[in-house]
């Protein structure tokens, strides 16, 4: 089986996931794509973006500042195809984004808008409608992590099948990655694509 490698040292987020996005779209017949990375969050989003093609991954630590996550590609198949066409159909459907790019809502005293924010989350739960996925970056990740008032919120729009989704290089940038406590890490590229297939976009 031939082997692809993709270097991805270095690379802030989102890049290490459109490298090997480029390298899987690219295979004509199967193989073994090898992308090399520098640290956790990349490893987990490279693995996430396997997991969404259903390709099985395995992945070594070379050091602390090295890990290699290799992706087996098998060739496509009709049933992938058909799978594929029916993912294209549902795109069509009605698709609500919300986004939390702060802990606060709207401008002014501070202490009032982390009310407000828990509020509008709580009112989330009550729609009749729930989204498809809440999209959280920048300070917004701090809602989804321990010591958040909106945990149990974002709980229950989570247990009601809507994505909670908090950005990576954020959690770490807040130091806040292993405090993360409702929804999944994911990157800036499944963030881009959120927005872009959204058809209703919501910011408090």
């Amino acid at each position: 089986m031939n082997i692809v490698k993709v270097n991805a040292i270095g690379d802030n987020c989102p890049i290490p996931v459109v490298k090997t996005k480029k390298a899987l779209d690219a295979l004509t017949e199967s193989a073994i794509v090898e992308v090399s990375v520098d640290n956790e969050i990349a490893v987990q989003n490279v693995i996430k973006l396997a997991t969404q093609k259903d390709l099985s991954t395995v992945t070594e630590t070379i050091n602390e500042k090295h890990f290699v996550v290799k992706i087996k590609c098998g060739e496509v198949s009709s049933k992938e195809t058909q799978v594929e066409e029916a993912v294209c159909t549902l795109e069509k459907e009605d698709k609500t984004v919300v986004v939390l790019s702060s802990d606060k809502m709207g401008e002014g005293d501070k202490e009032l808008g982390k009310v407000l924010i828990k509020g509008f989350i709580y009112a989330l739960t009550q729609l009749d409608k729930y989204p498809k996925s809440v999209l959280l970056y920048n300070s917004g990740v701090k809602l989804s992590s321990e010591g958040s008032d909106s945990i149990d919120d974002l709980k229950v729009l989570e247990d009601n099948g809507v994505e909670v989704l908090s950005c990576g290089t954020c959690l770490n940038f807040y130091e806040l990655s292993d405090k993360l406590q409702v929804g999944k890490v994911t990157n800036m590229y499944t963030i881009v694509e959120e927005l872009a297939n959204a058809t209703n976009v919501i910011r408090p």
